[in-house]
């Protein structure tokens, strides 16, 4: 499948979508208080721009070792499923509820089958269409800053760059007409030990509205699907022009 992501960093200034102020303020619960880990979105000529103070948060510990599963390929919370497979033949049939004013996912086949006493959900089945269902309640748990830090504690997988993406997670304040609405998904790539979820999304900010992409690494760990801390940018995003190539998704 061709690549149709277009990188911010490759766009030109001609519009306000590709300016900085426009897009930190519509991207930034989706980039800053989703995982801290895009300090800057790459926009105009490759210039960084830097992101909004954030606020330190309080780490939340994972599941106690005994709810982990005994098998590396088992869900946590017993979702059975194909683990074998590497691609959506369509995208996941789901409900669609609401946290804040982000829709998000949920399926007893696909989950999130677990809910914290801190208030985030997690447990995704072991497929494709698990990681895309856990890919989206990340879009819609991060922007949410009740439940994201204690959240992205639990979310965030172990790696080498867990230490130093823990640092950089904060809340942020701002933007507080920013909307987003999933409106496609595709898998990039998927191993079953790794998964690459792209998300199709439509932001509107200040009146304004972009078409961006969002990627996700995600690794299974714990019997879960989790963000990589192996690499330094688990959360990718771009604008993009429209909906080529990827399943419609949303509520």
């Amino acid at each position: 499948m061709a690549e149709q992501r277009n990188s911010t960093s490759e766009q030109g200034s001609g519009t306000p979508f590709t300016r900085p102020g426009f897009v930190v303020a519509a991207v930034l619960v989706v980039v800053v208080v989703l995982l801290g880990v895009i300090a800057a979105v790459r926009i105009g000529r490759g210039d960084d721009v830097a992101p909004p103070p954030t606020a330190p948060m309080t780490a939340v510990a994972t599941p106690p070792a005994t709810d982990v599963p005994a098998d590396p390929s088992a869900s946590l919370c017993d979702l059975a499923g194909a683990a074998g497979k590497e691609t959506l033949a369509a995208a996941p049939t789901v409900a669609w509820e609401y946290q804040g004013t982000t829709a998000y996912p949920t399926s007893p086949q696909f989950g999130p089958g677990r809910s914290a006493p801190e208030g985030y959900r997690f447990c995704f089945q072991h497929t494709p269409e698990g990681a895309a269902v856990m890919a989206a309640n990340a879009l819609a748990q991060g922007s949410d800053p009740e439940v994201g830090a204690r959240w992205a504690a639990y979310a965030l997988g172990e790696g080498r760059f867990r230490d130093q993406l823990l640092t950089e997670i904060g809340t942020v304040t701002g933007a507080p007409d920013t909307r987003i609405k999933i409106a496609g998904v595709r898998i990039l790539n998927y191993d079953a030990t790794t998964a690459r979820v792209d998300l199709a999304t439509r932001v509107s900010s200040q009146n304004q509205n972009l078409v961006l992409s969002a990627v996700y690494e995600l690794v299974w760990q714990a019997g879960d699907w989790k963000i990589s801390a192996d690499v330094q940018r688990p959360l990718d995003t771009a604008t993009i022009p429209d909906l080529s190539g990827y399943l419609p998704w949303g509520e």
